[in-house]
Formats: C-alpha cells, sequence, structure tokens
C-alpha cells in the first residue's frame, strides 16, 4: 500500500520537477476509482452546485452540502489527499468564522486540507487557519464564486494583482497555490516566484500540476467544455450506449436470462 499524499510530499514533488495531479470528485464510486488511478490529490469541489445540481454557478452549493460529499469522497480515498472547497460565502466571512467552518469540515469529513477563494485579502484568514493546524490552499485567479462580480468567466491576466495574491497566500502559510483562467506565461511566473506547489487549471503547462473535473475529464460533461479541458475519455457515449443496450434486453425479454434468475 502506497503511502498518502502529504503537504510534505507535494512539497518534495515540487522541489524534484515531479507534476501533480488533482481531480475533483463528489462520491465514493468515483473517489475509489481515480485513488486507485493514482490521482495525488481529490478536489471536492463546489463545482457539484454545477456538475451534480446543475446550477449555472458554484454560489448555491451549501457547506452541508459540501461536508455531505466530501465525507462520501474521503471515504473513498486511501492514498489521494482529499481537499474540500469553502463554499461561498463562508470564506468571505473572517477568520474566526472561517477557522469554525474550516474546523467542522475537517473534523466531519476526514479531509485532510480545504481550499478558499482569495489572496491578499484572505492572508490573515489564512494565517488564522494554518496556526490552528489546518491546511490551505489558496484559489487565485479566476475565482469562480465572484463571477458575478467580475463579469463572468474570462481569462486572468492582471500579473501584479495574481503574483500579489501568490505571494501573500504562500507568506501566510498556504501550502499550496491554485491558479485558474491565467495566461500560460504568467502561471508559470509565477510558479517559478514561489517555494509552494502551484495548481493551474486553465493556467498553462508549466504549473507544478494540473486539475480537471472529473465529468470533463472522462467526457461525461454535456454541451460546452472550457478550451483548457482535454477529454481523455468519451464515457457519456459508453454510458449512453449500455443504458440502450439494457432498454432493448428489457422490452425483448432477453434480461433477465435463466442464469441471472433464481430457483
Amino acid at each position: 500500500m502506497m503511502k498518502p499524499v502529504t503537504t510534505v510530499s507535494l512539497q518534495k514533488m515540487k522541489q524534484a520537477g515531479q507534476k501533480i495531479s488533482m481531480v475533483t470528485a463528489y462520491d465514493y464510486t468515483m473517489a475509489r476509482i481515480l485513488d486507485e488511478a493514482g490521482v495525488d490529490m481529490l478536489l471536492v469541489g463546489d463545482s457539484l452546485a454545477m456538475v451534480v445540481q446543475g446550477n449555472q454557478t458554484t454560489i448555491p452549493a451549501t457547506l452541508d452540502e459540501m461536508i455531505y460529499h466530501g465525507k462520501c469522497v474521503a471515504r473513498g480515498a486511501s492514498r489521494a489527499m482529499v481537499v474540500v472547497d469553502l463554499p461561498f460565502p463562508h470564506g468571505q466571512l473572517g477568520p474566526m468564522e472561517t477557522l469554525k467552518v474550516s474546523a467542522r469540515i475537517l473534523k466531519e469529513t476526514g479531509c485532510a486540507a480545504i481550499k478558499l477563494e482569495g489572496g491578499a485579502e484572505q492572508a490573515e484568514t489564512i494565517r488564522v487557519l494554518v496556526a490552528a493546524g489546518i491546511p490551505v490552499i489558496a484559489h487565485v485567479g479566476l475565482r469562480p464564486q465572484s463571477v458575478h462580480a467580475i463579469g463572468g468567466y474570462k481569462v486572468q491576466r492582471h500579473l501584479e494583482q495574481i503574483h500579489q495574491d501568490a505571494s501573500a497566500a504562500q507568506g501566510a502559510g498556504a501550502f499550496c497555490v491554485l491558479m485558474e483562467c491565467v495566461a500560460a506565461e504568467l502561471g508559470a511566473q509565477i510558479t517559478d516566484s514561489l517555494d509552494v506547489p502551484t495548481i493551474g487549471i486553465g493556467a498553462g503547462p508549466s504549473c507544478d500540476g494540473q486539475v480537471l473535473v472529473c465529468t470533463d475529464l472522462l467526457g461525461l460533461t454535456q454541451g460546452r467544455v472550457p478550451r483548457f479541458v482535454r477529454k481523455f475519455g468519451e464515457l457519456g457515449e459508453g454510458v449512453r450506449n449500455a443504458v440502450t443496450e439494457y432498454i432493448e434486453a428489457v422490452q425483448d425479454g432477453t434480461f433477465p436470462s435463466e442464469s441471472e434468475s433464481f430457483r
């Protein structure tokens, strides 16, 4: 059995130039498959509001929902580090309130870390969480919870602001920085400037690791997917074909067969 991924092992991976893999997960079955495949980190993202619930943004995800799905994923992981998103607005309510919520997430889910959106303006909150023993990933660049304020899902090219956010998060004790929808050159510059690992999603190939939403990666997402997504499978078509065969077998009476029935 391989050793669990920790903040220390992730730091060693960065130092060794070994890329880090992260994939979102929302249930036990998928978590177990991803873990057995060797994924380093499982993110219970507030993207579940969109992927699981069908909402247009991540904002509707609630704390209780994040905890429920976090429990499911943690049960399916033996090696991968499980990280749970702080849902809106719990990461923006000040250090002590965020500490209470983060502690509840760790205690009830069994996850190893939390992720919160923000950088420089969240430095004090990150510092308080880390001082309490809660590992933190800071999410900079495009922040989905602020999608209404920034006017949509846009590539972020503000070098000074993003660099300031990433540096402040590291200085406050974040063990990792996730960058979303950042120009590739900017992603490379920030990765080179930080001592902690960076995880990119639409932030170019130079980040220390990459994260994708599991349904995007597997070809299960319906409709348009972001430019940064690569489909590594076409499971959506496979599922449709399997269900079609099942329906036909039920309708023509060939399922269940004698061998699939009890005497």
